[in-house]
């Protein structure tokens, strides 16, 4: 007697043979019962939410712990209370978070000479998860006692990983023939844009949409994006390899229901609250950095020819 076929068998599909019985095992953070539908819960119960750049924006408190908690830093409410600022103790990081701005979100700035124009400019628009804001400002603010010699070719923390690299360990798809050119997620939700031609570095500061790189998601993350991070090109291999840690993680975030916005609740993985204990990603890039995580995803080994970033002068001094 012929034994019965599985109810999700199909021919020619790809769950028909045994060989890819693993395909229908849950990632290792998916609990087995979904809560597919959020419509049917109250606008706030808490969920934990993946991928986290299809999770919204969600509460500043990760960045403000990050920063509230690094020995020096200082933190400036204005007198509106609507706007906060940091500054590192070396005066060459500011960091802003302003809620009325053409952008919102969080601008991070460093400037080697503290008083003149900026080497590089981060931006993460308001709609920005907080975890990937987060995670850049905490290896930022590791980073910056050594003025980054730490993480540059031949120190402790020095990994030569670049945004690139993290992404092709992650599965993210090259788009090739493409300008400008792009790093598109497995799911086709989020990309990393790396921008064609030249534009001079001064348009780069004045404009973030001019910037080397442009981190995005949603829908379709190219065309109409939910959410935009801009990375100028002066900005630091390790820095851009923190955001795309947090970016590419299979972590779930906590949220709830109202916060996840409505065009991406059919496209994320849900579980309640409580069903297992959250990872906090506050620290999520240094957490997959060596010096720091016992056990990581093998990394590629920096071509010997890959240039040594130096500490550069403030543009006072070029």
């Amino acid at each position: 007697m012929r034994a019965p076929r599985p109810l999700n068998h199909r021919p020619g599909s790809r769950f028909s043979g045994p060989c890819h019985a693993h395909a229908l095992a849950p990632l290792p953070w998916r609990p087995l019962t979904f809560t597919p539908d959020l419509d049917a819960l109250a606008p706030d119960t808490q969920v934990h939410v993946s991928p986290i750049y299809l999770a919204g924006p969600g509460s500043r408190t990760p960045v403000l712990d990050v920063l509230d908690n690094a020995p020096g830093w200082t933190r400036t409410v204005p007198f509106d209370d609507t706007d906060t600022y940091f500054t590192s103790p070396c005066q060459r990081v500011r960091i802003a978070n302003t809620a009325n701005s053409r952008f919102g979100g969080w601008t991070i700035t460093y400037a080697e000479d503290p008083l003149g124009v900026p080497d590089w400019i981060t931006t993460f628009d308001r709609n920005t998860p907080q975890e990937i804001v987060a995670g850049f400002a905490s290896t930022l603010v590791d980073s910056l006692p050594s003025n980054f010699r730490d993480y540059f070719s031949g120190g402790p923390h020095y990994t030569g990983d670049g945004h690139e690299g993290v992404l092709r360990r992650h599965n993210w798809e090259l788009v090739r023939g493409s300008r400008p050119y792009w790093n598109i997620s497995p799911d086709g939700h989020a990309g990393v844009r790396t921008r064609s031609g030249w534009v001079h570095e001064y348009d780069e500061l004045i404009s973030p949409a001019n910037s080397m790189w442009r981190m995005s998601a949603g829908v379709e993350p190219r065309l109409t994006p939910s959410w935009r991070a801009y990375l100028t090109r002066t900005t630091l291999p390790h820095l851009r390899a923190a955001a795309a840690n947090v970016i590419t993680s299979n972590d779930a975030v906590l949220r709830r229901v109202e916060e996840i916005p409505e065009l991406h609740r059919t496209l994320v993985h849900v579980r309640l609250a409580g069903t297992q204990p959250n990872i906090p990603l506050n620290r999520a890039a240094l957490a997959r950095s060596p010096h720091s995580s016992p056990v990581r995803t093998p990394q590629t080994t920096p071509a010997p020819s890959a240039p040594t970033p130096q500490r550069g002068r403030s543009r006072r001094q070029r």
